[in-house]
């Protein structure tokens, strides 16, 4: 890839995206909302084709939520084929021919079906070693839920109150080598998080897209980073021109 018009000393180290507008992009073509998932899983690998021609370390998408098992059966099912069927099966091999690690964030109860606990394990164990870039899918994942499981942990590792700080929150999440996201993209024109990474991405630059889901694909990855490279991080430190909080 060209990287004219990007900084490449600005590149983020880690993107994460919430891939929303499926079940929308389907209805206005009318279509059922199972089409949009897998419109959805084009526009994903797009996307994670996109995120290596950029050099971005770390690539999180929100696959499937704590709450998306309120859905109506027939659509959950479809939702866990896709992820299992497409992304964990065929695209797991195209990923792994182009050096991606998959990773998984997520709880591991009893409503994930054993068949795609296997899969998310061949796929992990699979692209283990590869290096080009490292592509978490958060599954089963809520961001509440996350800092619930992290507190749980924290206490049943017996270590007292008095010595728990935010590094050791950080340390009992679910993957602590994830660094916090620099960039957060949201599509189909919501304005909000919907539970997504809460605690990692406190300092996070946030990005909301009106495309559609299906319709993403790695231009519009790279806009986003372009409008993250024209930005001013301050991490909460004053600015040099106003000489106020940031």
């Amino acid at each position: 890839m060209d990287l004219d018009g990007f900084d490449p000393q600005r590149i983020p180290r880690h993107v994460a995206c919430v891939m929303d507008g499926n079940g929308r992009w389907a209805t206005q073509r009318g279509l059922a909302r199972t089409e949009g998932h897998r419109a959805g899983e084009e526009a994903l690998f797009d996307a994670a084709q996109g995120a290596l021609e950029l050099g971005l370390e770390w690539f999180t998408v929100y696959a499937f939520s704590t709450e998306n098992w309120r859905r109506p059966a027939e659509e959950v099912r479809f939702l866990l084929d896709v992820i299992a069927d497409r992304l964990l099966t065929r695209r797991r091999d195209e990923l792994h021919a182009l050096g991606v690690r998959i990773r998984f964030i997520g709880r591991r109860d009893w409503r994930v079906p054993r068949w795609v606990g296997r899969r998310m394990d061949e796929a992990a164990a699979l692209t283990a070693g590869n290096t080009a870039m490292t592509l978490t899918v958060a599954f089963n994942y809520g961001g509440r839920t996350e800092i619930v499981d992290a507190v749980r942990s924290i206490v049943e590792s017996g270590i007292p109150a008095s010595k728990i700080d935010e590094r050791t929150i950080a340390r009992h999440l679910y993957d602590p080598s994830i660094p916090d996201p620099d960039l957060v993209i949201r599509t189909s024109g919501e304005l909000r998080i919907s539970n997504f990474l809460i605690w990692e991405l406190a300092y996070s630059e946030l990005v909301f897209s009106d495309v559609l889901w299906p319709d993403f694909r790695r231009e519009h990855l790279f806009e986003a980073v372009r409008e993250f490279q024209a930005r001013d991080r301050r991490f909460g430190a004053a600015t040099r021109r106003e000489g106020i909080p940031g």
